[in-house]
């Protein structure tokens, strides 16, 4: 896919009417990704988003001077799933499992994320050992764009599972997901923008 094409494909995606459902497909995207367990506030999931940040820095100028294409910061991502099968908001956070994730387009060369990785290792230290390049096609999805306080989550998540997907005939399928639009070190709790997903069969 062109450059500019995807782009905009990806601002369709992250850009839902705010503060309600709808149902979109997500097609197949790459992201560069790091897998931990445990509760989301350790200090294992921060490492992981400083890691992919400090990648997207190393990878932009890199595929500026090989490729001359542009490489746009993307948010951080998160999946989440409880291993034991509980549902994840009644499951006790030390029992989740993660996964956080930024975009890394197709023609971002395996060539160029492990020039990026090395650069990083000289800074960083030895990365982390689920750290790779993994394609995720989520398909038909439920998203509602949350602007405000991240405590008010749960809430919009109890509806989601509670009200709106057995009330459309829909089912979740595939983990739970998180995008986050702005800096919350940077915007005022009131202004944060959480994208959530949840992908979605018909019952």
């Amino acid at each position: 896919m062109d450059v500019d094409d995807f782009h905009k494909r990806l601002k369709e995606i992250y850009s839902p009417p705010k503060n309600q459902f709808t149902l979109i497909e997500v097609p197949e995207i790459r992201f560069a990704v790091i897998d931990g367990k445990g509760d989301p506030q350790s200090d294992e999931l921060k490492n992981a988003i400083k890691w992919l940040y400090s990648l997207v820095h190393l990878v932009k100028p890199l595929v500026k001077k090989r490729m001359g294409k542009r490489f746009i910061g993307p948010p951080v991502e998160f999946l989440f799933w409880a291993d034991n099968g509980q549902n994840l908001l009644s499951c006790d956070k030390e029992k989740w499992s993660w996964r956080v994730m930024v975009v890394f387009v197709d023609w971002i060369t395996q060539e160029v994320f492990a020039d990026a990785v090395l650069k990083a290792q000289n800074k960083l230290g030895p990365a982390p050992e689920t750290l790779r390049l993994e394609n995720l096609h989520e398909g038909k999805s439920v998203q509602f764009l949350h602007i405000g306080d991240y405590a008010e989550i749960e809430s919009i998540c109890n509806k989601l599972y509670g009200e709106y997907l057995p009330d459309n005939n829909l089912h979740p399928h595939g983990c739970y997901h998180e995008i986050y639009l702005n800096d919350p070190a940077r915007a005022a709790p009131n202004k944060r923008k959480t994208l959530i997903r949840q992908p979605v069969i018909l019952n």
